[in-house]
């Protein structure tokens, strides 16, 4: 069972993430829907989930939680990288295939960024998105991110190179949802 609801977003709950909900974040991980959208080669095991549980949800600094709808996970959302100093972070998430083009990814970033903006203080928000990731581009400028610029063949995902289009929200430009 997921954690306590920490953010009531417009459409889905980010619940805290409970060693219980490995299990569904490491067979949504290992799907090639999903990896390839964040260019994960390597299969995860519950070990892996395990080690990555502890490193960044129990000891970390960064923000990563469960995207739910009335109870059900459908995804994960995150601030990485948080820099209090520079007043930023990275925005990620993903979505379980079962749940793709349901406005959750939307919903959740939308959601996150704003708690981001008005409770973390932080100024800019980025995100990076491939080229081929029309989906995740498209959940950035629903939310209000501007396209900033291209790394151009910046990643090697299925036997090719591809772009990674850099994406950012600064405080003062958001909108609350």
């Amino acid at each position: 069972m997921p954690g306590p609801v920490f953010i009531d977003g417009d459409g889905v709950e980010l619940r805290t993430i409970e060693r219980e909900d490995l299990d569904f974040c490491r067979q949504t991980l290992n799907d090639p829907a999903v990896r390839s959208g964040l260019a994960a080669t390597d299969p995860l095991t519950s070990s892996d989930e395990e080690e990555w549980y502890e490193r960044h949800v129990v000891e970390g600094d960064d923000v990563h939680l469960l995207v739910c709808d009335d109870g059900e996970p459908v995804g994960t959302v995150g601030l990485n990288g948080v820099n209090e100093t520079f007043g930023n972070a990275e925005l990620g998430y993903w979505i379980a295939p079962d749940y793709h083009r349901n406005g959750y990814a939307t919903a959740a970033a939308r959601a996150l960024v704003d708690y981001a903006f008005t409770e973390r203080r932080l100024h800019k928000v980025y995100a990076n998105a491939f080229a081929f990731n029309e989906g995740s581009q498209r959940v950035l400028q629903k939310v209000g991110f501007e396209r900033e610029g291209v790394h151009r063949e910046q990643a090697f995902i299925d036997g090719e190179y591809v772009d990674v289009y850099r994406y950012g929200l600064l405080a003062p430009d958001h909108t609350a949802p």
